[in-house]
């Protein structure tokens, strides 16, 4: 059997994520009472307890997700163990593939992926810009409807190529909501415009990604222990020197996730684990490729099935 280790992003975050783990196991304990120290305030508690609209902040939700990944993971290395052969977090979910192949450390991504959030919300104003999902079209027709509706300046673009027929556009909230319309027309079954604070993975994130590049230049980057799947290549990366620039690229461009599980096939992976909190990644391999059974970590039942023997033949 061959492994792949996968890390959502933002929108799996939910009230509770982590709690269980934390409550039974020190590694995830000891995760969450890092991050806590790490940023100097209670995340573990926002974790656990809410409110809802405050783990929804951009700035909370970053290190939040990261920090219920690492817990995960620390916990499966503890109780299972195994490494994998490539690893790869969807946006994000990078940074978490990066600490748990030893690239950075878990404080400094914390502190890191906290200011990205922060940086990212403040990059264009509330409501100027905005994402939506066009179900049912070939990336080609949506390119066409993104250089359509892109006009006086204003964008819309491809931000979140996911999986078949599942591609999330981002921009200006005039031309990416005229897409919308546009894409109806030209029959996709179901687009959506997408409750977020801000328009991710898009040129407009420009003044992000300046405000990251100090942050991400600060970082001590060590050697991978396997390579990361970068997002804006869709390659496996196991340079040091090429992190921070992945990084900060990954801020304005699209995250290149159907091409990336691409690569994890056709390295052999017959199957992967996903770490944190929900299940996203697991549908859209689904979608992708379902020669490759993909098992969510995050919960109690969840580290059960994983450790079962026989699982993966289950899944």
């Amino acid at each position: 059997m061959k492994l792949a280790f996968l890390f959502p992003g933002q929108g799996s975050q939910r009230v509770g994520m982590g709690k269980e783990l934390a409550d039974n196991f020190p590694a995830a304990r000891e995760t969450f009472r890092e991050a806590d120290d790490a940023l100097e305030f209670p995340l573990s508690r926002l974790c656990f307890e809410g409110p809802e609209d405050e783990l929804r902040l951009t700035t909370n939700t970053q290190p939040a997700m990261v920090t219920a990944a690492i817990a995960a993971l620390r916990v499966y290395r503890k109780e299972i163990g195994g490494e994998p052969e490539v690893a790869a977090g969807h946006s994000l979910g990078e940074y978490s593939a990066l600490i748990a192949a030893g690239a950075i450390g878990f404080a400094d991504a914390v502190r890191a992926v906290r200011e990205r959030g922060r940086l990212m919300q403040e990059a264009v104003p509330m409501g100027q810009g905005a994402m939506a999902a066009l179900i049912g079209l070939e990336l080609q027709q949506v390119r066409e409807i993104c250089a359509e509706v892109s006009v006086d300046g204003m964008i819309a673009v491809p931000a979140n190529l996911n999986a078949p027929g599942q591609i999330v556009i981002a921009g200006h909230a005039a031309p990416v909501r005229r897409a919308l319309e546009i894409a109806k027309e030209r029959g996709a079954p179901m687009s959506v415009e997408l409750k977020v604070s801000a328009p991710f993975h898009c040129p407009l994130m420009q003044p992000a990604r300046d405000g990251m590049e100090p942050v991400l230049r600060a970082l001590k980057v060590g050697e991978l222990k396997y390579g990361v799947i970068a997002n804006v290549t869709a390659e496996v990366n196991k340079d040091p020197a090429r992190v921070v620039p992945l990084l900060l690229e990954q801020i304005t461009a699209p995250v290149r996730w159907e091409e990336s599980m691409g690569v994890v096939a056709r390295s052999g992976v017959t199957d992967a684990i996903e770490f944190g909190s929900g299940r996203v990644l697991m549908g859209l391999m689904r979608r992708i490729n379902r020669t490759i059974r993909v098992r969510p970590l995050e919960d109690l039942a969840s580290l059960k099935a994983v450790s079962e023997p026989g699982a993966a033949a289950k899944a």
